[in-house]
């Protein structure tokens, strides 16, 4: 984006504690150490956390319910009262499991260094501005990694994950993406059957990730104005990247994987912020649509929006030439020349796909998700630039951008200045469609 059009630097059971947890992010393991522990009859697998939110709690109480063997040995946060927190509920849920000392209490930015010295499985689920560097030095380091979405904001930080997952597959090492989609028993079976032909030839596709905001933090009167935008990270374009690959990514993948893989060639889109005013939100747009175009004509629609008190809906409909598919969470169906409806077993993606990794450590038989997990990413990203340009952008000229939303992450921290200021009325300037320009 043009600097001068936008100010871009951009106990409880374990059952109950992962229902109250945000679900997700995961867990990995470096091949070389899991491989001499267990020639040495050690079947413990170390974890390690860098972010300590919901997402990687749930995401090390996941891996933990994968069996006894899994041991969380280390965790980094940039704010310690969070990693302490963390620490406790875990502790909490799995006892046995929790074998942090507090010298392996890493708070800062650069804990997560130690994180991935002290143990053979880094759990990554953090600001995403920093999920490409971390699972750089993960991988580099010999460590599998487990990703949470998106796994980058930017053009550069996707380009940046690729590397990554060539450098995974080179080093026989795992790679799992936190879109956990891919895991779910239900939607397996179904998009199977589209790729038979249940629905013929895709014509279109709509998306929503329809929801209220996410969590919003109120200013601390002790934080510094950077130090606040980190606490409240999830509602500022430099840290997150906004709602359409922070959120509508999971849409955008499962509507890839359906496609077999192909990318669309160009998108249009909308959005602004038009209910959701006042510091908590950043400088965030509060609603998204997304038109992508595919070379066969296929298009995808696709909304998103974080508003309260609004309708509400997170499901997909796919229409084909010979029927329609409705990719409901709980019971997909397909109406049409063929009538079906899943009624196979209900399953956690999360769950499923914590034990997927975990036996891939174990067998030494690593699974690496880089052949979706960055185009995923880029068609979010995509997305988002023609909502804050307001213009029709092709797949290559985004991808090949050297859009960077703020300071590159590793000169990003607490001294950082802020990126992004409010003005009197406590509002953060907002990108202007038709008057932001990309790169």
């Amino acid at each position: 984006m043009s600097a001068k059009n936008r100010s871009v630097p951009v106990a409880a059971s374990r059952r109950d504690f992962l229902k109250r947890s945000a679900a997700g992010a995961a867990a990995v393991a470096a091949l070389s150490i899991a491989r001499g522990a267990h020639a040495a009859g050690d079947e413990t697998i170390r974890i390690g956390m860098i972010g300590c939110g919901g997402r990687c709690s749930g995401a090390a109480a996941e891996s933990m319910s994968a069996g006894p063997y899994v041991k969380l040995m280390a965790m980094n946060d940039i704010f310690e009262n969070r990693l302490q927190a963390s620490r406790n509920n875990l502790k909490r849920a799995f006892p046995e499991q929790v074998a942090v000392d507090d010298d392996h209490c890493f708070a800062g930015f650069d804990g997560y260094k130690k994180v991935i010295e002290s143990v053979d499985v880094v759990l990554i689920a953090c600001a995403s501005k920093f999920h490409p560097m971390y699972s750089e030095a993960a991988i580099h380091a010999g460590k599998h990694v487990f990703v949470e979405k998106p796994h980058a904001i930017d053009p550069v930080g996707v380009r940046r994950v690729e590397k990554v997952a060539k450098m995974a597959e080179e080093k026989g090492l795992s790679l799992l993406s936190g879109l956990q989609s891919r895991y779910h028993r239900g939607w397996q079976e179904t998009v199977q059957k589209i790729h038979d032909g249940a629905i013929g030839d895709i014509v279109a596709m709509q998306s929503m990730f329809l929801r209220a905001p996410y969590r919003i933090v109120n200013r601390d009167p002790q934080y510094t104005e950077t130090q606040y935008q980190f606490s409240n990270w999830y509602h500022f374009c430099w840290l997150s990247g906004d709602d359409v690959p922070q959120s509508l990514v999971h849409n955008v993948d499962r509507m890839s994987w359906i496609m077999k893989g192909e990318m669309p060639k160009r998108a249009f889109g909308l959005g602004g912020r038009s209910s959701s005013f006042g510091e908590v939100y950043g400088d965030m747009f509060d609603h998204h649509t997304v038109v992508y175009e595919y070379a066969s004509g296929a298009k995808l629609y696709a909304l998103c929006r974080t508003q309260a008190g609004c309708y509400d809906n997170a499901t997909d409909i796919i229409m084909g030439t010979k029927g329609t598919c409705y990719l409901h969470p709980s019971q997909p169906r397909i109406e049409g020349e063929t009538n079906w409806r899943y009624e196979g077993p209900q399953n956690n993606p999360y769950d499923d796909e914590q034990k997927a990794l975990i036996a891939a450590v174990r067998e030494n038989k690593p699974i690496n998700s880089g052949s979706y997990m960055a185009n995923s990413t880029m068609i979010g990203v995509l997305g988002q630039i023609t909502c804050y340009t307001g213009k029709e952008t092709s797949w290559d000229e985004a991808y090949k951008s050297d859009l960077q939303y703020g300071p590159p992450p590793e000169q990003s921290s607490f001294e950082t200045p802020p990126p992004v200021l409010p003005d009197k009325t406590g509002n953060y300037p907002l990108p202007m469609p038709g008057i932001t320009k990309l790169g």
